[in-house]
């Protein structure tokens, strides 16, 4: 009777009521689909797309459900099987076969489960010891893992080795007799430990039938539960000899398991006629361990409920109306939004309206955080929610996105280009209509030429338009509402009420708000809720003995006088870096070396200036000799260079290595370098003297050991500072000093992930890495640049330390309210003379005015109140136009062949126009075998000092005098060089003018797209 494919499909259904919950855990979805050949490519897709949502067993849960539902042709289980078994998921075959020959036994699935939870027991330990390197070939080599598995592992090692660990841990326990083949792969990789406290715990849970006698009374049979509430019995009746004999095996089941069993039981249900296309969101069946299912059961779906204050905000727009909230930080604005899309698409689906939110944030790491802490959290029982970044692997399309999904959490830029594609007639794009309600989050953003903005104009254009073809009688186009959150909008820098004013009816007409609500009738109850931090002052003296800072001034001074420029006042100060900025664009538009060596040296020495002023000496002094050994070795990979050609006779002279001989220098190199080089050990000398450390530092120290010594062990802060370079150098000063550690205090730095600043950035990857560690009191103490500043959820910080910087009114409100935990302080920590106590002071005046604006924008006229918003939105819309007007008459004047670059440094022409050529819309190459000869390539230091294990891209330098041109970059396995166009001068012929740009999109001209046929009969490669 086994053999007819009829009641062998009916032997899946029952043996899926029997063992669903623990198949879902034992399949890899995405190989088997790969073997699926009657399953369908509509259906295929959805579970692959749910893989990426919702993770491995969700789609396991869909792929099953499918199976049980769809009506396949004969003889599909064993298709099903057999994929099972050549995806490599052994266990999950076994469950599944229709013919029952290998139906594991009770006792070892006991052993199994048993394993398996000694593995969750462990996990953390094996994340944090376990090297996926050391294991990963072995277990491919005793077949404990698939080749794909192993690609699939390393993928995600490149987050990290801990996410590698887990997604091997996840795999293996798929695997038949995993558990064995798991230690003797530990011992065999020299990880005798880890193997140790595997077995060491319960030696016997590997074994197959390991004794069960001190199992506890009440343990239960799992197979005999789900027999007994089978309802086809009758099928299995001529197998019953055989097989039930094993069911009423003395096997007892693990703890773990008697959840495993109701799992069974509520499958069957299911399976009965409930509706079994729950997938990962029903509540036993989304996770991956047994014991979060107990956690999920035990403490049911979080409840979605408002506080009065919070109710009060969201009113108008529970009513449909556009809005912006504006509520302090830690008062939970989000919570707001998420209530506000729930009832949005109640309110739709209950009018069999299509419903759609989309959420834009303006940082990356803001979507991952809105999408785990608060929309999924509360909303995933209702509605599917996605969340798609740059940062996401983006298997399908935006749109799909859009269609699959009610709520798409977002970077704006993503959804801008989306609309950009559209507007361009690109199938693949999105319009708004195709949204019913817009989540703007750090609304105040809504401003000028930000991508916020952008998405928002088209909003008013449509509206406009709409009014038009209302009075035509013509139909219009929907326009989703607008909601709009903020902690601050700011007052735009206004120094008068009325300016403040204007500046909240721009960002109320940006976002089309029909008013800007604030907490009027329950204050008291917010002011319980947010709790005001105590602040304070701690002013450094200025008057400290400063050789070192005196040292530097006097050779800036000498440079001044070398060059004859007017001698700046200012050493150190950001006007001073502005007059270098603009003189050396000056000199390198007129082909004048000398002073643009001078300004550009200058700069550096006023950058050092500035870093000693913050950080320490010795961090000023290494940033002067790593710019000064950089230009060094430029000279020397051009002697090198020149010296393969020619004579090698002085090769061997080490004198060129501290700046006494000459290498192809003119007189202002020489000048420069030897002016370094003869004051080097001077410099480092009283960089080194403890006496003259900054006293700001001192002040700083200070503070953190009073406030780590008083919240003993609950201490977590920030130190908000204002560049990269002294985040990191802070770190370092901590992490070095012993007396921090003795205080329980664990740094670390957050910096931005952009390539803008010569320091380099950190991976969207690292500062999840770091927030992550920071939330669980790895780090107990940040130091940041203003990237965390705006809404990454920092959980309760109880000191926030400003160190010397003071930025706008918005930036001290998001900073402060980074202080939430109870009796939270928030430092400023700064020089007597630098007039950040007194811009403090003006920031808490303009804070006071930005209320007081928004009280009289709440309380104008209603009449008054729209006169003026259409008044602003019209002149946004027509600002555009006139700026896009501009831009086109600036665009495609010249010709490429009109124009050359030439390097900024030495004014050598490197090549001309027409042979840009353009890769992906971004990247500008020049492929002819005349550029290779006027430059060299050297290694790239920025990317040797991360000690890259991979091949690093080449920097390529001027063959002349080593200034920097760009970097080389591999394309389609071609090695091109990749200009910079602030490294040149382009030089226009048609006027005879010279003009220096940051980037190429400022040049008016468009470069023809690189043709790869036309590069590879160009080159001179094989």
């Amino acid at each position: 009777t086994m053999a007819n494919g009829h009641s062998a499909d009916k032997n899946f259904h029952y043996l899926l009521s029997c063992f669903r919950a623990r198949v879902r855990r034992y399949i890899e979805v995405e190989p088997v689909l790969d073997y699926l050949t009657f399953l369908p490519a509509e259906a295929k897709e959805q579970i692959q797309t749910r893989v990426a949502t919702h993770g491995n067993i969700g789609a396991a849960e869909l792929l099953l459900s499918t199976l049980a539902k769809g009506v396949w042709p004969p003889g599909w289980t064993r298709i099903f099987v057999e994929a099972l078994r050549r995806a490599g998921n052994p266990l999950a075959a076994r469950y599944m076969d229709p013919e029952l020959r290998d139906l594991p036994s009770p006792s070892s699935e006991n052993a199994n489960d048993e394993c398996f939870q000694l593995l969750t027991l462990l996990q953390p330990t094996l994340v944090e010891r376990l090297l996926v390197r050391d294991v990963l070939d072995r277990c491919v080599a005793v077949e404990l893992l698939t080749v794909e598995d192993r690609s699939r592992i390393s993928a995600a090692e490149k987050n990290g080795n801990e996410a590698g660990v887990r997604e091997l841990l996840r795999r293996i326990v798929q695997k038949e007799n995993w558990f064995s083949a798991f230690v003797t792969v530990l011992r065999q990789t020299e990880n005798e430990a880890l193997a140790q406290e595997l077995t060491g715990t319960d030696s016997n849970a590997g074994s197959e039938n390991s004794s069960q006698e001190d199992s506890p009374e009440e343990k239960e049979p799992l197979l005999l539960a789900t027999d007994q509430s089978s309802p086809e019995k009758d099928a299995w009746d001529i197998q019953s000899n055989s097989v039930e004999s094993s069911f009423t095996d003395s096997s007892v089941v693990s703890e773990s398991d008697t959840s495993l069993a109701e799992g069974s039981v509520n499958c069957l249900d299911e399976s009965l006629g409930h509706n079994s296309n729950m997938g990962s969101d029903s509540g036993t069946m989304g996770s991956d361990s047994d014991e979060e299912k107990k956690a999920e059961r035990a403490s049911p779906e979080p409840e979605l409920n408002l506080r009065p204050y919070q109710m009060e905000v969201a009113q108008p727009a529970l009513e449909g109306k556009n809005i912006i909230i504006c509520l302090p930080t830690g008062s939970g604005k989000t919570r707001v939004a998420v209530y506000i899309a729930k009832d949005h698409l109640d309110k739709k689906k209950k009018a069999a309206e299509l419903g759609k939110v989309i959420v834009l944030v303006n940082k990356v790491p803001l979507v991952e955080q809105l999408f785990r802490k608060e929309f999924q959290k509360f909303l995933k029982k209702w509605y599917c929610i996605t969340r798609v970044s740059g940062d996401t692997q983006m298997k399908i399309s935006f749109p799909k996105f859009v269609k699959s999904y009610d709520i798409i959490i977002s970077t704006a830029q993503i959804l801008e280009n989306s609309l950009l594609n559209s507007e361009k007639g690109e199938d693949d794009g999105v319009q708004l209509s195709d949204f019913s309600l817009i989540i703007i989050d750090e609304c105040h953003h809504t401003n000028k030429e930000a991508v916020y903005n952008n998405i928002m104009r088209r909003y008013l254009k449509q509206k406009l338009k709409n009014n038009k073809l209302r009075k035509e009688n013509k139909p219009v186009m929907p326009l989703p509402q607008i909601l709009g959150l903020t902690a601050s909008p700011g007052v735009g820098g206004a120094t008068k009420q009325a300016k403040a004013e204007e500046h909240i009816l721009k960002i109320c007409a940006n976002l089309d708000a029909f008013t800007i609500k604030t907490v009027k009738e329950n204050i008291c109850q917010l002011k319980e809720q947010i709790k005001e931090p105590c602040k304070k002052f701690v002013i450094a003296d200025d008057t400290r003995e400063d050789p070192f800072k005196d040292r530097l001034l006097e050779i800036m001074t000498k440079i001044q006088t070398f060059c004859q420029m007017n001698p700046m006042p200012d050493f150190g100060t950001q006007p001073y870096e502005q007059w270098t900025i603009q003189m050396e664009k000056k000199a390198a538009r007129e082909g004048n070396r000398k002073d643009r060596l001078c300004t550009e040296h200058l700069r550096k020495y006023n950058e050092a200036l500035q870093i000693n002023d913050t950080i320490r000496m010795i961090d000023a002094y290494n940033h002067l000799e790593t710019f000064y050994k950089d230009e060094r070795e430029k000279k020397f990979a051009i002697r090198e260079d020149s010296d393969e050609s020619g004579d090698n006779s002085d090769d061997g002279d080490e004198g060129g290595n501290d700046g006494k001989k000459p290498l192809k220098l003119d007189d202002t190199d020489k000048f420069l370098m030897d002016l370094f080089f003869d004051n080097k050990k001077m410099l480092k000398k009283l960089a080194e003297n403890p006496q003259y450390e900054n006293e700001k530092l001192t002040k700083l120290r200070n503070t953190i050991m009073e406030q780590y010594t008083r919240t003993a062990g609950s201490a977590r802060g920030i130190i908000f500072t204002k560049t990269r370079q002294s985040a990191y150098a802070l770190s370092q000063w901590i992490t070095e000093n012993e007396k921090f550690a003795e205080v329980g205090v664990k740094a670390h730095h957050l910096i931005g992930a952009g390539h803008s600043s010569e320091f380099k950035p950190m991976t969207q990857n690292e500062q999840k890495e770091v927030i992550s560690k920071f939330r669980t009191g790895k780090i107990n103490l940040l130091i940041a640049t203003t990237v965390a500043e705006e809404g990454l959820d920092i959980e309760e910080c109880n000191i926030v330390i400003r160190y010397g910087l003071v930025t706008n009114e918005i930036a001290m409100v998001q900073a402060r309210g980074r202080a939430r935990a109870d009796e939270s302080t928030y430092v400023l920590v700064a020089h007597s003379g630098s007039g950040v106590v007194e811009r403090e002071t003006v920031n808490d005046f303009r804070e006071q005015m930005m209320y007081k604006a928004i009280d009289r924008v709440q309380n104008m006229k209603p009449e008054e109140y729209a006169h003026k918003i259409l008044e602003l939105q019209m002149q946004s819309i027509m600002e555009k136009k006139m700026k896009i007007k501009r831009s086109n008459a600036k665009l495609c004047k010249e010709n490429p062949s009109l124009i050359s670059f030439l390097c900024k440094n030495c004014s050598v022409v490197a090549c001309t126009g027409d042979y840009i050529h353009v890769i992906e819309k971004m990247h500008h190459v020049n492929m002819t075998p005349e550029f290779k000869e006027l430059y060299i390539v050297r290694e790239n230091k920025a990317l040797q000092k991360k000690f890259a294990d991979y091949q690093t891209n080449g920097e390529i330098i001027c063959k002349t005098c080593g200034q920097a041109w760009g970097t080389m970059m591999v394309h389609k396995g071609l090695d091109l060089p990749c200009l910079k166009i602030k490294n040149f001068v382009v030089s226009f012929k048609s006027n005879a003018t010279k003009k220096q740009y940051k980037k190429w999109v400022e040049l008016p001209i468009t470069f023809p797209d690189l043709d790869y046929s036309e590069y590879c009969l160009f080159s001179d490669e094989d």
